[in-house]
């Protein structure tokens, strides 16, 4: 088939014509056959379990956050986790005003350290980490089949790429960030490549893409394990606010014992 596209027609109007054809392929793909709620939690927890490390965690991030109307502002960190006894760091490196200051997650507490000031201060899961659009769980072991119950909601394309659709609600009594999720998962590989969150209410919080992952294998277990290599966060509340995090490389190698405490991270910025 051939298109031909009026010169007078302006690029804005083409962008949106196409625009409008992506949200059609997305959204008005025929259902051919749904996933069985067993099937659902498996994929969940395919998705858990890729990204869970069965030792030690720690990867270099490059982090960029637009704000309507300011300057971008980039940043460096080090995320530090070890999943089996529920820990997690995060450490910024870049920009100088910055450094030093930290994030510690010991069980399901957060903890957020100013070294300008030398206090810690106790944080909620929805609260964004260093003023950008991402949030703790972002960087943190996957529990997708632990704290939510999916349900079905059809078979879609997401560019070229095939998904099944998921509503995920947040199962009784689970303290998560966000009651209600949606994902768009590769039918082929079984990554998430889109996810939005929605506050108790139905309002659309936050838009996140995940356009690139990468495989590593796990060098105690042997096992392969995915994390997304690009996330780009989308603030649905205040138009115009997005954060782009790479991750710049990834060590399983095991870590220091005293790392994941609030006397470390002191240390650091001293």
């Amino acid at each position: 088939m051939t298109i031909t596209i009026d010169p007078r027609v302006s690029f804005k109007r083409i962008l949106l014509g196409l625009l409008g054809l992506v949200a059609v392929t997305f959204f008005d793909v025929p259902q051919t056959q749904a996933l069985s709620e067993s099937d659902m939690v498996g994929l969940l927890e395919t998705i858990d379990k890729r990204q869970r490390s069965v030792g030690d965690w720690k990867a270099l991030a490059y982090v960029r956050s637009k704000e309507k109307g300011k300057s971008d502002i980039a940043r460096e960190m080090v995320i530090y986790r070890r999943d089996a006894s529920d820990k997690m760091m995060i450490l910024f490196l870049k920009p100088r005003n910055e450094s030093g200051k930290g994030y510690l997650r010991l069980d399901r507490n957060l903890w957020m350290y100013d070294p300008v000031v030398g206090k810690w201060e106790r944080r909620t899961e929805r609260d964004r980490i260093g003023g950008t659009d991402s949030r703790r769980a972002d960087f943190d072991e996957s529990r997708l089949a632990v704290e939510y119950k999916p349900s079905y909601l059809g078979e879609g394309k997401l560019g070229r790429f095939k998904v099944h659709k998921l509503k995920l609600s947040s199962k009784k009594g689970v303290d998560v960030a966000w009651p209600v999720i949606e994902l768009a998962v590769d039918a082929d590989s079984g990554n998430v490549l889109k996810r939005q969150e929605f506050a108790l209410s139905g309002r659309l919080i936050r838009t996140s893409y995940y356009p690139k992952w990468m495989k590593l294998k796990n060098p105690k277990s042997g096992e392969m394990v995915w994390y997304p290599k690009e996330m780009r966060f989308f603030d649905e509340i205040e138009k115009g606010n997005s954060t782009l995090v790479k991750i710049l490389g990834i060590d399983l190698k095991d870590l220091p014992t005293n790392i994941f405490t609030k006397a470390w991270l002191e240390a650091k910025s001293r």
